[in-house]
């Protein structure tokens, strides 16, 4: 029998991102690190050489058209966790992974949305100055989830 509060999922995506690239090299990470379902929010994900693993056919992939819509969406229980250079972001090295969560990722130019950051249960960040390529940062999140880590 499956016991609800103890399943873990988790689900990535990035809102409005620049590049198909970087998100073909995300969804092979997600898929490798055992993502549930990939997203993308504004701009569409487009079928790209990196995504060698064709992650995009291999689980659900999700897209929305707006922040709002996917927020709407968002899985009754799941927490959303943006990835955001921010002040009232949590440093990944100490924070404790939700059992069940959505990680968001902004565009590489751009960020998170306002709105976005405003409606995130929790922001994470890690020890970086400057900002680093969107699939790389979310690699290293999902690589910080699996560490065995107590979890929320």
């Amino acid at each position: 029998m499956n016991d609800n509060f103890i399943n873990e999922y988790f689900g990535i995506g990035i809102q409005n991102g620049k590049t198909p690239e970087n998100l073909g090299v995300l969804w092979r990470t997600a898929q490798n690190m055992g993502a549930s379902f990939i997203f993308t929010i504004g701009n569409r994900y487009a079928k790209q050489g990196c995504d060698t693993h064709n992650a995009v056919k291999s689980m659900p992939y999700y897209h929305y058209e707006t922040f709002e819509e996917f927020f709407t969406h968002l899985p009754k229980g799941a927490r959303l966790v943006g990835v955001e250079l921010n002040d009232r972001a949590e440093d990944l090295e100490t924070f404790h992974h939700p059992r069940r969560c959505v990680y968001l990722l902004g565009a590489e130019d751009h960020g998170l949305s306002k709105i976005a950051m405003e409606r995130c249960h929790y922001l994470v960040k890690f020890k970086s100055e400057k900002s680093v390529n969107v699939a790389v940062a979310g690699s290293i999140v999902l690589y910080d989830r699996g560490i065995h880590k107590p979890r929320s």
